[in-house]
């Protein structure tokens, strides 16, 4: 006999995961309709393999913060944004799922208002994608198939630029997105100084930098 159990009585402490194996696509949407909307955990589904992890709180203030920072750099620019938070992207055909930290679109940020439901057979996936890795790595072959232009990940206390080329990543000094701005140093340092600083003066401190960068 094979014991079922719900995924509702099984909890994980923060900074913990589990992984679940040959997870068919039918059995992953399941899983997701179990889980439903409101929870802290986050998904990673690729070619049958999920993964379902409990943010720490030292990890959502990372998050938070590099998202506050990056709009900052956007407003400073006065360039459109549209920001979809965590929700879940996957495309069958690609047997690949993700939920990111956070993720911006744009250039197709004005195609994403209002947007209540995500189809990637017909809607593009975010231009820019959030991870912050404290416990383990992001799951970068779901990202890699679903075709996100760039990451940025927070690890051992640095941020890491990472723009996909022919289909898969690399590593990169300058993020296209902001070709002209030393983002990566700048926000690194900005995120050492932070422990030490309420967010929102992090932010106040982060502004002005970019003002400096600007003239």
């Amino acid at each position: 006999m094979v014991a079922s159990i719900s995924l509702n009585r099984i909890e994980i402490p923060a900074g913990q995961r589990i992984y679940l194996h040959d997870i068919d696509w039918q059995e992953l949407e399941q899983i997701l309709l179990e889980l439903g909307d409101k929870r802290a955990t986050r998904i990673a589904y690729f070619d049958g393999e999920l993964e379902i992890r409990m943010p720490l709180p030292e990890h959502e203030r990372a998050k938070v913060l590099i998202s506050y920072l990056l709009v900052v750099l956007l407003e400073e620019l006065d360039l459109p944004w549209e920001s979809l938070g965590s929700s879940t992207f996957k495309k069958e055909s690609m047997k690949a799922g993700i939920e990111p930290d956070d993720c911006f679109y744009l250039k197709n940020c004005r195609a994403m208002i209002r947007k209540k439901r995500l189809d990637l057979t017909i809607d593009p996936p975010p231009d820019l994608a959030i991870e912050v890795d404290l416990t383990s790595p992001t799951q970068i072959s779901a990202y890699e198939a679903l075709g996100v232009p760039e990451i940025w990940r927070y690890k051992n206390g640095k941020l890491v630029i990472f723009i996909l080329a022919d289909g898969h990543y690399i590593e990169v000094s300058i993020s296209p997105t902001f070709p002209t701005l030393p983002v990566r140093e700048g926000i690194s340092r900005l995120l050492e100084r932070s422990t030490e600083m309420l967010m929102s003066e992090a932010i106040k401190v982060f502004r002005q930098e970019v003002r400096q960068w600007l003239k």
